[in-house]
């Protein structure tokens, strides 16, 4: 299966009273799909699910699979520190239709990396679904080494990986180490490493950023793709700032008071998450002004030539 370059970890927009706004999220699904996501990720942690109960995360991943009717591949975010539920969800995904499913570090319970292994091929085996593993060692307080990555590698379902250790060296260890006939990918999980790792190799980036600059971030890759290696950095370089702004506060708030500038309702995110204060919001307007002045000109000059 082939997610392109750009999945897009989608947010879940809520009503003022919390509940989930349906009508929102297929706004926010065909936007993404009409400006540079080339996949979808539902209920990764983006969406806030550590704050969703059972049933919505559910009824999400059917909801978001329903919508986007084949236009893109939709991975549901299944993976939990228990292995059992998990399974569960996993097995909830497959009867909803999604295309593949996401599976998180275990956290909180810190296993070993004889733990991590079993808990992710355990999962695999339970499904035909293809897999993708999620390494954030911020979150979840382990690392899948690089090693791990590579033996998780041989079980044929489990095809991609969400590196966001920020460690390019453990990235590009598993790049170089893979079989490559195993045809299993790596994605960057940070958004201002898309460009390096893309140069050590990887394929993309399962991105927050998308969100809102899907088409630049397109245009950066395939830039980079064709070797304009000049305009990519250029790209990469704008971008920064403001993929730094995205993450100054817990995300995702700054991404959703983001989308409240395309005109969608998505400022409400859920308790322990808090929606930006005014002086944080306009400590990110002036970044969002400064690159939306530098795209514009780096696109008026490919314009002219």
């Amino acid at each position: 299966m082939n997610l392109g370059r750009i999945g897009t970890a989608m947010i879940t927009p809520f009503k003022e009273d919390g509940t989930i706004n349906y009508p929102e999220l297929e706004r926010i699904i065909n936007y993404l799909i009409d400006n540079g996501t080339d996949s979808i990720i539902a209920c990764g942690t983006t969406s806030e699910n550590p704050t969703m109960s059972t049933e919505e995360k559910i009824e999400v991943v059917r909801f978001t699979v329903e919508k986007v009717a084949g236009r893109v591949p939709v991975i549901a975010g299944t993976g939990d520190n228990e292995t059992a539920y998990s399974i569960m969800m996993t097995h909830k995904a497959e009867e909803n239709g999604a295309d593949g499913i996401m599976l998180v570090a275990p956290y909180y319970n810190k296993p070993n990396q004889r733990g991590i292994y079993a808990h992710f091929e355990t999962i695999a085996r339970e499904t035909k679904l293809p897999v993708m593993l999620y390494n954030v060692p911020g979150r979840t307080a382990v690392n899948v080494t690089y090693d791990t990555s590579v033996a998780l590698s041989k079980i044929p379902n489990i095809l991609w990986i969400k590196e966001a250790s920020g460690n390019l060296d453990q990235m590009g260890d598993i790049i170089e180490n893979v079989d490559k006939a195993d045809n299993f990918l790596v994605y960057s999980g940070d958004d201002g490493l898309t460009l390096p790792l893309l140069a050590i190799g990887g394929t993309g980036v399962i991105s927050v950023a998308a969100h809102v600059v899907g088409n630049d971030m397109q245009l950066m890759m395939r830039a980079f793709e064709e070797g304009k290696h000049e305009l990519a950095a250029k790209i990469h370089r704008a971008l920064l700032p403001l993929v730094r702004a995205l993450f100054a506060q817990p995300n995702p708030s700054p991404v959703k008071y983001a989308m409240t500038k395309l005109g969608f309702d998505t400022l409400a995110v859920r308790l322990p998450m808090m929606e930006m204060t005014d002086e944080e919001k306009a400590a990110f307007d002036k970044i969002w002004d400064t690159y939306q002045a530098k795209i514009t000109a780096i696109r008026e000059t490919l314009e002219t030539v």
